[in-house]
């Protein structure tokens, strides 16, 4: 890739990603009117930020826009939306407190995973389960956020169920990190000459 691309920081991709950014207070101070209708209204913003996500990856590819300040961002505001998401409908009681922890600490301890094989000069990419899981909760937490449900469809246990599977997805892709890291660090070391 063109180095000089890989430092436009205005394209469709990282404007996307702002975006998504900018929505993560936005839902967190709606959530804070505690009203049915608000909730839905949020949960459809966050739905809204979620397909974000998916845009600007494909646009990323599409236009052969990736850049470095894209692959610093996205996984940011990923996290930035669904973390403080997720904070929230724990302080409104919707969520057990050890969900939100072990969802959380799992997400620093794989950032710091991967930053520290990124040192070492062994890149470690997103894996397809972590995929899903990413998927599982941008579903569950807008399902949470209409604790009322819509139209019979009881989106608040459905939301939980998709809560509690992604939980398990993210310590099941935790241990793929840690192998790839492991493994990588080890053929880093390997293809050093010995002297």
């Amino acid at each position: 890739m063109n180095s000089e691309k890989e430092l436009i920081f205005t394209n469709t991709p990282n404007i996307l990603t702002l975006i998504r950014i900018g929505f993560a207070p936005i839902v967190v101070g709606l959530l804070f009117i505690k009203d049915p209708m608000w909730d839905l209204i949020t949960a459809v913003l966050f739905g809204i930020a979620s397909l974000t996500d998916y845009f600007d990856g494909y646009f990323a590819r599409s236009q052969k826009a990736v850049t470095i300040y894209g692959k610093l961002l996205d996984p940011l505001a990923d996290k930035f939306l669904v973390i403080s998401a997720l904070v929230m409908l724990q302080e409104l009681g919707r969520i057990h407190p050890i969900i939100v922890i072990l969802l959380i600490c799992r997400e620093l301890a794989i950032t710091g995973l991967r930053a520290l094989a990124s040192a070492e000069g062994v890149i470690i990419p997103a894996s397809k389960t972590a995929k899903w899981k990413t998927v599982c909760q941008m579903v569950a937490i807008p399902f949470i956020m209409v604790k009322q449900g819509l139209w019979g469809i009881p989106l608040y246990a459905i939301g939980h169920i998709l809560l509690y599977l992604s939980l398990a997805i993210s310590l099941w892709s935790a241990k793929d990190y840690i192998v790839d890291f492991f493994r990588g660090i080890k053929e880093k070391r390997d293809k050093k000459p010995k002297y």
